[in-house]
């Protein structure tokens, strides 16, 4: 497991939760629900700077098939612009399928229903993103996910993000 604070985020179309786990990798917890359009980019590079975080994790959200939709697109696009923004931190794309169904039924079963759990249920799956990409590579020792490769990369004939594990 390589050590540091990493931040995990769900893009929402209106909300976007943020998690941050502790400098070991051991536990996500929540941080905050950013509202999704002007200045999210920025409240979310000031996280990254305010926890210290050595890496971003946004989730990809994938149908049960594993196909992408316009969502995944969304969440690709978002990833790359956070790039450019807290570079050189560098940010990957992990496999976000259930995380949300997750997220609410914990909420759920912990009480928290109505507009609380809509107020909250963006960090709660951006907990439950993080805290499987952190067990994921304990389990396996690899990295989560995929690299978002920087700008520059791209234009040189790679348009897509280096895969490393999945």
């Amino acid at each position: 497991m390589r050590p540091g604070r990493r931040l995990g985020v769900d893009v929402g179309a209106v909300r976007i939760g943020v998690a941050v786990c502790d400098p070991d990798g051991l536990l996500a917890t929540p941080v905050e629900t950013v509202r999704a359009g002007d200045g999210d980019l920025a409240r979310i590079a000031e996280l990254a700077d305010e926890y210290g975080v050595v890496e971003a994790v946004v989730g990809l959200p994938r149908s049960l098939s594993g196909a992408e939709g316009a969502a995944a697109g969304k969440a690709r696009v978002f990833a790359e612009k956070l790039l450019g923004k807290i570079q050189p931190i560098p940010v990957r794309l992990v496999d976000e399928r259930l995380t949300t169904v997750t997220a609410t039924r914990g909420l759920r079963e912990s009480g928290v229903r109505g507009r609380k759990s809509r107020a909250v249920v963006d960090q709660a799956a951006a907990v439950v993103i993080l805290q499987n990409a952190l067990d994921g590579e304990r389990a396996s020792g690899n990295p989560p996910g995929t690299l978002v490769a920087p700008e520059q990369d791209r234009s040189h004939g790679s348009a897509a993000p280096v895969k490393e594990s999945e």
